[in-house]
């Protein structure tokens, strides 16, 4: 798998676990299935990118012993 998939597939599971989080919270906070679900794509819409990205990047940065382009 390339690098480019490798990236997409981290941001989907971080998506997914986002979702499944606020899903879960939302339920015991009492909310309808619709309320669930709107609390769970906020969550994915929410979800702070840059530090993932970042950390993949200085994760492949280490594995490749190089330094980011500034």
């Amino acid at each position: 798998m390339d690098a480019h998939m490798q990236t997409a597939e981290v941001v989907r599971q971080a998506c997914i676990a986002a979702a499944l989080q606020a899903y879960e919270d939302a339920g015991v906070s009492g909310l309808c299935h619709e309320g669930r679900w709107e609390y769970a794509v906020d969550a994915m819409r929410g979800l702070p990118l840059r530090p993932l990205v970042q950390a993949l990047l200085l994760k492949a940065e280490a594995k490749e012993g190089g330094s980011l382009p500034s």
